[in-house]
């Protein structure tokens, strides 16, 4: 069993899924996609779904994407351990250092942990992310998940499928499909770590008019 591993890794969030900050002050909020109550709803849909699509949770184990993925994962976690009387582990994974994107900054990276206590051998891994965009993370997360070992299956679960993906990769569970612009950036605010909680769409504060 592989124990927790630490990798440095930065918060390489996509393109278009902007943190509060002086590049976010740039952008407005458009619409409020879901609330605390559609959120919750999303997400006990997604245990459920999980638990029947496996036939419950034998050799399931859940890998959070850092940062608000691994918070999601955690309430699925949570979830599924109220519904089907058993909690599976749960993963955190980091994966900047993964991301084809990930030096071409001019910004160091910020070094966050990377823990995976279990082995992945033969598992059916459950990577989770707060939003599903150009499909650039997801493969990143794949790469990380491969170098600890071989899994049986990865499947994938997003809050937010907002769309223009550049890779073929798809949701097997997702809370809310939405229609974005380029220009527009998806917002996930969670109380553990926001204080707040919701999904917004952004746009840029002097950008066109429309959608």
């Amino acid at each position: 069993m592989l124990e927790a591993t630490d990798r440095p890794a930065i918060d390489a969030r996509p393109a278009g899924l902007l943190d509060a900050g002086p590049v976010a002050d740039r952008f407005v909020e458009k619409q409020v996609l879901m609330d605390r109550q559609a959120i919750d709803r999303a997400l006990r849909r997604i245990a459920h779904e999980i638990a029947e699509r496996n036939g419950g949770l034998e050799g399931v184990r859940l890998v959070g994407i850092r940062t608000r993925g691994v918070d999601i994962a955690r309430r699925l976690q949570s979830l599924l351990a109220g519904t089907e009387g058993a909690e599976p582990p749960l993963g955190e994974l980091d994966i900047a250092l993964y991301r084809d994107d990930a030096l071409s900054g001019l910004r160091l990276p910020e070094v966050r942990p990377t823990r995976m206590p279990f082995d992945v051998e033969g598992t059916t891994i459950v990577l989770v992310d707060d939003v599903l965009y150009t499909g650039r993370t997801v493969r990143a997360a794949i790469d990380a998940i491969m170098d600890f070992g071989r899994p049986r299956s990865i499947q994938l679960a997003a809050l937010v499928d907002r769309g223009h993906r550049e890779l073929p990769i798809r949701a097997d569970y997702v809370g809310r499909t939405v229609e974005t612009r380029r220009d527009q950036s998806v917002l996930v605010r969670l109380d553990e770590r926001d204080g707040v909680e919701k999904v917004a769409i952004r746009e840029p504060a002097e950008g066109r008019d429309g959608g």
